[in-house]
């Protein structure tokens, strides 16, 4: 594991090392310097003349290649104004991956309990049966190796042949998303949120415990003067902040877990089409009073899968814009009720309409007629 590590750690020095000297690059003014003349740069020029960085050249060469790639499309899409300014990585804090592609034919060979990974060799896999294997027919192009929580993950990537289209049915869905509720379908059906059961709950306030004991051996740490108890310290420390993580990973799994179903059950329905809002999530979690509730919901990870989900399978995924009253508008009269506020659940129209505020919102959503296919 220590190999991996220092790979994971050489991938982040590379990437921030890319963006300072291109910073420095744009304040002397001279040219913008791409991923691959970065990377002849680095191997002709700097590590030659600084022989102290030859530590770069000891890890995989196509895990520090790809970390420039990385780099340079981080820069790419702040040109083109799709993302902000690119940041450098954090120890410990940043997703940092270490990559690797099949080369030859004996590497990314894969059985049952082990994975051949190039410049590391066999590493025994401790969840069985999640990649495919080689005796399938199977082959591993490429793939990456991350460390969280003290846990490391390998992810592959491998070809597989397109499933068949569904055969769909003739009707569509209205999704309205929500704090109350997770989802609304317009079916029916609703999905509660996970983030007030009793698990989740338990969980958070385990994590507040050991927060606040993080906390505290953080002000201790100041207050000591002498040597061997402040090393003492710091060792307590890092044990303290990998059980915070394992709890924080243990949460966000649960969360994610329970997107993956939400997404399954809804596609299983084989609908034509399905309906959802535009979210102004960036303005949500402005609200300091809902921002942790907003953020917990992971409204964009739903959205992303999805919109991957129904691309698979065919399904026409709508987008409805966020300024359309789908709160507001009485699904059986069309009458638009501007003095509606967050807290009136119940939606009742002068035309004898009462329904739930969220379930008109999903009906609205579904015969919405002004909307742009994902």
């Amino acid at each position: 594991m220590q190999k991996i590590t220092k790979t994971i750690g050489t991938c982040r020095f590379i990437y921030n090392f890319y963006l300072a000297h291109n910073k420095e690059l744009y304040n002397n003014g001279e040219k913008f310097m791409t991923a691959k003349s970065f990377s002849v740069w680095i191997n002709h020029e700097f590590i030659p003349n600084n022989p102290e960085y030859s530590w770069i050249k000891e890890v995989s060469s196509k895990s520090v290649k790809k970390s420039m790639e990385n780099a340079c499309t981080a820069f790419t899409r702040f040109f083109k104004k799709q993302s902000g300014f690119p940041r450098f990585k954090k120890k410990n804090k940043s997703d940092v991956k270490m990559y690797f592609v099949k080369n030859n034919p004996k590497d990314c060979f894969c059985e049952r309990h082990r994975i051949n990974i190039p410049t590391l060799g066999w590493v025994k896999l401790k969840e069985k049966g999640y990649i495919p294997t080689t005796k399938d027919g199977y082959v591993i192009k490429s793939g990456t190796v991350s460390c969280k929580a003290g846990r490391y993950y390998v992810s592959v990537l491998i070809d597989i042949s397109c499933t068949e289209k569904l055969q769909l049915n003739e009707f569509g869905l209205g999704i309205d998303l929500g704090l109350k509720d997770f989802a609304i379908i317009s079916n029916g059906i609703t999905k509660k949120n996970i983030n007030k059961t009793a698990k989740i709950r338990k969980l958070e306030k385990q994590l507040r415990r050991e927060q606040r004991c993080l906390s505290r051996k953080y002000e201790d740490l100041k207050k000591r003067n002498k040597k061997m108890k402040g090393e003492a310290t710091r060792q307590n420390i890092r044990k303290q902040v990998l059980k915070v993580q394992k709890l924080h990973q243990r949460i966000d799994n649960i969360r994610t877990d329970y997107i993956n179903k939400c997404v399954n059950e809804i596609v299983k329905t084989k609908p034509s089409y399905i309906t959802i809002e535009d979210l102004n999530v960036r303005g949500m979690m402005k609200n300091r009073h809902l921002s942790k509730a907003v953020a917990s919901q992971k409204f964009y990870e739903f959205r992303t899968k999805l919109e991957a989900k129904c691309k698979e399978l065919g399904i026409e995924l709508r987008i409805v814009d966020r300024w359309y009253p789908s709160s507001k508008l009485c699904h059986e009269c069309g009458c638009i009720k501007n003095d509606l506020k967050l807290s009136d659940r119940e939606y009742i129209c002068e035309c004898g309409y009462h329904a739930d505020r969220d379930y008109n919102a999903s009906l609205n959503l579904r015969d919405a007629t002004s909307y742009k296919i994902a």
